[in-house]
Parts: C-alpha cells; sequence; structure tokens
C-alpha cells in the first residue's frame, strides 16, 4: 500500500518570458501573474511515497544552497531549506529517506539535496541512507553540460553524488532499486535524459513528469519554455505521453 504526498519545497521567481517560450505575455499572464521585475512565482514540489518499509522522494527542488546573491538573482524567496520542514510535518528527516528519484540534474529539482547556504562553509551532501537514482544520459549532461545550459547545473553536486558511492545510473524503463511498480519514461526536449515515472496505484497509475510540464499551463501542448533544449522535441513527446 502506498501513500503518496506532495511536498513543498523553496519557491522561486524566473522571468515569465522565459517560462513561457513563445507564447505572448496577454496569454500567460492570464496563467501566472508577474510581478514587477516581470518574473512568476514557481512552487519547487516534491512527490513523497509512503511504502510499508520504505520512504521514496522524486526530487528535491531548488533547496536553500544558494549564496545570498543568487538566491536574489534567481528569486528564492525563502533561505531556510523548506523541504526539510515540510518532510519533518511528516515526522521524517532526510536520514529517513530510502531512495530519492531525478528527473535531471538541474539546481531547480536537485539543490534540495544540499544543506543550507553558510558563509565560510562548502555544501554538503543531505540524505546520507538515501540511494540516489538518475538517468545516465542526464547525469552524463550534468557533467559534460552544453554552454546553453550549463548554469543550469551544480559541478559540486556532481563531485558530491559521485563521491557518496550511492548514485545509481539508470537507462532502462525498470530498475532493481523501485520495482515493477515503477516505470521510467525518458524525454530530451527538455534536457538530455529527462527521466519520468509512472507509479502503480490502486486507483490507476500516477505520472510525474518534471519538466515535461512544470505546472498545469504547460499541459497545453504549445506551450514550451524558453529554458527547453529543443521545443518541438518536446511538443511531440508531451503530445504522446498526453495520448498513451
Amino acid at each position: 500500500m502506498k501513500k503518496l504526498i506532495s511536498i513543498e519545497g523553496n519557491t522561486q521567481k524566473l522571468d515569465g518570458g522565459a517560462m513561457f517560450g513563445n507564447a505572448p505575455k496577454a496569454l500567460w499572464s492570464k496563467w501566472l501573474p508577474a510581478d514587477e521585475y516581470n518574473r512568476v512565482t514557481l512552487h519547487c514540489r516534491a512527490l513523497l511515497v509512503r511504502e510499508k518499509d520504505r520512504n521514496i522522494l522524486f526530487e528535491t527542488g531548488i533547496g536553500a544552497f544558494f549564496e545570498p546573491k543568487l538566491r536574489e538573482r534567481y528569486g528564492v524567496v525563502e533561505s531556510n531549506h523548506v523541504l526539510l520542514q515540510s518532510l519533518a510535518q511528516h515526522g521524517l528527516s532526510d536520514r529517513d529517506i530510502d531512495i530519492v528519484v531525478l528527473s535531471h540534474l538541474h539546481f531547480d529539482h536537485a539543490g534540495g539535496l544540499l544543506s543550507a547556504w553558510q558563509q565560510d562553509q562548502p555544501p554538503q551532501l543531505l540524505f546520507p541512507n538515501t540511494q540516489f537514482l538518475v538517468s545516465e544520459a542526464g547525469w552524463q549532461r550534468a557533467r559534460q553540460p552544453h554552454l546553453r545550459d550549463r548554469a543550469s547545473f551544480i559541478p559540486a553536486l556532481n563531485q558530491l553524488l559521485q563521491d557518496s558511492g550511492r548514485l545509481q545510473l539508470i537507462d532502462q524503463p525498470y530498475s532493481e532499486w523501485l520495482g515493477v511498480d515503477y516505470r521510467f519514461h525518458f524525454s530530451e526536449g527538455h534536457t538530455p535524459g529527462l527521466m519520468m515515472t509512472e507509479i502503480a496505484d490502486d486507483d490507476g497509475p500516477v505520472l510525474f513528469i518534471a519538466d515535461l510540464a512544470p505546472g498545469t499551463a504547460w499541459l497545453n501542448q504549445a506551450i514550451t519554455m524558453g529554458y527547453d533544449r529543443c521545443a518541438e522535441t518536446l511538443i511531440d513527446e508531451k503530445q504522446a505521453l498526453l495520448q498513451d
């Protein structure tokens, strides 16, 4: 028996035009109103799956690892690590998470793996008892990013994950770490190796699609982000997935 719980992480503010690609502001501002700097507020939520004998977390959000200057640049509202507080509301800490599944390693999805920023202190990898599942293609992209998305990755996190000895690379629809109730789908439009998870449930499957559609507005098949690697590829992938 599984219990699926939406978990709040830190929020961020990004440019609305970048978030909605070629959609005009007159259209997207009806879905997400912009602030005086043309930024829209985005919630970096995770999905917690509680099973009888293990806890699985999908994504960790942006976290609080940014130094103040970068926190302001990316509009991270909170200086505290909201994800850890949200887990505590369910009687859990990062030590209680058995598996973290990362759709990809952009900082707004994986930054929550790191401790909150402290002056003159390097970031620390949290989740000391956790196996980290990342797609093989996503890991290679994080290690050798393109100039266009290099700023979206955290080099220090790459090294910490590798040094942990608990990084598991996935290149098949199923993994021994999760079992047959969890099936992976892979996408290339947003970033190489975006790994989405289909979770079997008594009421029907739940599909955690990450940045294939980062919010309800992007379920509109023609809407993509300026951050997407290839908008046309992403639209084709989104159509195929929604039709399945």
